[in-house]
């Protein structure tokens, strides 16, 4: 399948490139500080740019409603859409979170494909129920 191998690729080469971060502290420390700057790039999105808006409040679920009901119920709270600078700002981030998300893998000796099948099946096992 072509998708696994893109993915086995995309560990290779963070395996191949990877060489300052070797650690897994060095590695776990990158997520960390990625995921912040995900974070930081959605909230600037809203704060700085505007391209999108934030609208919270509590969720009013009907005592009929039930768990499957809730796909349609429930609101993201994102109201507009990312501008390309946004848009690139965010990909950029979830990209290194993917690198170190790899790197992980690598020094345990983990597949990201393997993780991802397995997360689907038990997704598609649990069902709705999965996240709720």
């Amino acid at each position: 399948m072509l998708k696994d191998i893109i993915f086995d690729e995309f560990q290779n080469t963070v395996s191949e490139l990877l060489i300052c971060n070797r650690s897994i502290l060095d590695i776990m420390a990158k997520v960390q500080e990625t995921n912040a700057k995900l974070h930081k790039s959605i909230i600037k999105s809203v704060t700085r740019c505007g391209c999108i808006q934030i609208d919270a409040s509590k969720s009013t679920i009907p005592s009929e409603a039930t768990l499957a009901d809730l796909m349609h119920l429930l609101d993201s709270h994102v109201k507009g859409h990312l501008c390309d600078s946004c848009r690139d700002s965010i990909e950029n981030s979830l990209g290194k979170m993917f690198l170190y998300t790899a790197a992980i893998c690598n020094l345990l000796d983990l597949n990201v494909y393997d993780i991802l099948l397995k997360e689907q099946k038990q997704m598609k096992i649990l069902g709705l129920y999965n996240l709720a």
